[in-house]
């Protein structure tokens, strides 16, 4: 069930959509952050923790 509140019926963008554009605009930040040799931020889903990943594959993890 798709429930349409006022921004959606105003400019016709529905949540799904809203979502796949904010996924791609991750998906194209981290790969411009990797051709620039920057730091991507990233999430484990195993270990449950998020992580930097710096340009050289070497993982530094957040938190305690």
């Amino acid at each position: 069930m798709t429930i349409i509140n006022e921004l959606d019926s105003t400019y016709g963008i529905s949540d799904e959509e809203l979502t796949r554009r904010f996924r791609e605009s991750i998906r194209i930040d981290n790969e411009v952050r990797e051709i620039k040799g920057l730091l991507i931020a990233r999430y484990d889903d195993e270990m449950k923790k998020a992580y930097l990943e710096y340009p050289d594959g070497r993982r530094e993890y957040v938190g305690k």
